[in-house]
């Protein structure tokens, strides 16, 4: 597990193109029979991936984090953007399908990660944070959840929400994860674009591809930069960063946030005419 520190707004103003995507982007994941992790100072988030091949892959306890498991003081959220998989959870057996998701509560867990079909793996996406209560084990399947459709064909942001590990679905301490579809003709994501003082985000983008990219916007409102982000990456947006993009073709893109609530709709709007 690698350490990744992130800029202040004052640092931000200043980067290189360079300096933003190594603190910004994390484009690491996804190697074909590995899990690959990243601890982010902010909020001590860590995100990562584990792509199993013909063995199961079992998650261990990076040493940064000074425990005898992975889960002994922390919470996961899983989401499955590959094929069809399955996760065991100290012996229970969860398949996973194409963006099905798994919450891990805090405890001493075993967890394994495996495929059904190695020619066409399972790709688990993980967003962990801090918990300082156990919630149990669970797991939901997107076919079976209502999503939120907002925007409009007009602005080119028609686009659906389901909402998976949330204060009205599965129960965690703080993680709260989701991901968002793209309308055919639609290519603007969170636009309007907001900011939330209480709780930082990531956004993984997935179902893009590999030839097309999103850009990406942050920064504050008035000193916005972005990134040119490809296929299983994903942008780390801190307190003070708004985070919106248009992609070159249909896209969806996970997004997780950990903080202070779980209330979905606690953001700050931005108007358009404030962007700089």
């Amino acid at each position: 597990m690698r350490t990744l520190q992130l800029a202040d707004e004052v640092r931000f103003a200043g980067m290189s193109t360079e300096e933003l995507r190594s603190t910004f982007l994390v484009d690491s994941l996804f190697k074909p029979g590995s899990i690959e992790l990243v601890y982010v100072d902010l909020d001590r988030t860590v995100i990562g991936s584990a792509t199993p091949l013909s063995e199961p892959l079992e998650l261990q306890c990076p040493p940064q984090l000074r425990v005898s498991c992975f889960t002994e003081r922390r919470e996961l959220g899983i989401l499955n953007i590959g094929a069809q998989g399955f996760v065991r959870i100290d012996g229970a057996h969860y398949e996973l399908n194409h963006r099905d998701a798994l919450y891990v509560g805090r405890g001493e867990h075993s967890i394994t990660f495996g495929s059904l079909n190695s020619e066409s793996p399972a790709e688990f996406y993980l967003l962990s944070y801090p918990a300082h209560a156990a919630y149990p084990v669970a797991s939901v399947h997107s076919m079976d959840v209502a999503p939120q459709t907002i925007g409009g064909p007009a602005t080119a942001n028609h686009r659906s929400i389901y909402k998976l590990i949330h204060a009205d679905g599965i129960a965690s301490c703080q993680l709260v994860l989701g991901f968002t579809t793209l309308h055919s003709g639609s290519v603007w994501n969170t636009m309007p674009p907001h900011t939330h003082m209480r709780r930082s985000e990531v956004y993984l983008y997935f179902d893009l591809p590999t030839d097309q990219r999103v850009v990406h916007l942050m920064g504050p409102a008035h000193e916005t930069r972005h990134l040119l982000v490809a296929n299983k990456q994903a942008a780390i947006s801190p307190l003070w960063s708004l985070h919106a993009g248009v992609g070159t073709a249909s896209y969806s893109f996970c997004w997780g946030m950990g903080g202070e609530n779980q209330v979905y709709t606690d953001m700050d709007p931005i108007q358009l005419a404030d962007l700089l």
